[in-house]
């Protein structure tokens, strides 16, 4: 399996390809503002071609460059359901602090093709069959994707979920403390400790070394706000 990806300057969101090797069908995770041409760049170095966007939520600074990367290829786009309007609307999520640095220069459009995704799905794509958990909190349509990874690991793409050290802030609208910590509790927690986690922001993890050391989820949340837009 091939994963390889960067943090884009804004926010510094992690953009990922996965794809079962070099010069094969990839998906795209979270491409986020003014991620076009690096990616570009890594499909390029790969010989990647990009079958669909894959979103872990509905955030700005997680959705921002799907409509080019999606429509320039005629590919679709994955949301869950609870976020779907954030594509319509991305001003929905955001605190009036973020509106006023958002409002009327960033211009926005909603992919042409859009599939909204449920709890329990699995994705068959490019070879690969991608689980999607739903785990609300930081916004009521954050999901967890899960696939295998080489050897006997599992790969968790956590989104803003699930950070080294940290979790995703729940103070913007829509978001839940108390969703997070079901989410912790029955999403996170279950996972083998090998899993290895690759994050919406920040390094990779592993869950077995967030559930030694992430206070956040030793407790299942405090009420601080945590990382992400």
């Amino acid at each position: 399996m091939l994963v390889d990806g960067f943090a884009a300057d804004a926010f510094g969101t992690n953009c990922y390809v996965v794809a079962t090797g070099p010069g094969e069908q990839c998906v795209v995770v979270d491409p986020g503002i003014g991620v076009v041409d690096r990616l570009e760049e890594l499909l390029a170095k790969h010989r990647l071609h990009p079958a669909a966007v894959l979103l872990t939520h509905g955030h700005l600074d997680h959705t921002f460059s799907v409509t080019p990367v999606a429509g320039a290829r005629g590919i679709p786009a994955y949301v869950h359901s609870a976020d779907r309007e954030l594509l319509k609307d991305p001003s929905k999520a955001l605190s009036m602090d973020y509106r006023a640095l958002f409002g009327g220069r960033l211009e926005y459009a909603e992919p042409d093709d859009v599939v909204e995704m449920i709890d329990g799905a699995v994705l068959d794509l490019v070879g690969l069959e991608i689980a999607v958990d739903h785990a609300p909190g930081h916004t009521g349509g954050s999901v967890l994707f899960r696939l295998p990874g080489n050897a006997d690991e599992e790969i968790c793409f956590s989104g803003d979920v699930l950070f080294a050290g940290s979790i995703g802030r729940t103070d913007l609208p829509g978001g839940s403390m108390d969703a997070m910590r079901a989410s912790l509790r029955d999403r996170v927690l279950p996972l083998a400790d090998e899993t290895i986690v690759l994050p919406g922001h920040g390094p990779a993890t592993t869950i077995g070394r967030e559930r030694a050391t992430n206070p956040y989820l030793r407790e299942f949340g405090q009420e601080a706000p945590g990382r992400g837009l």
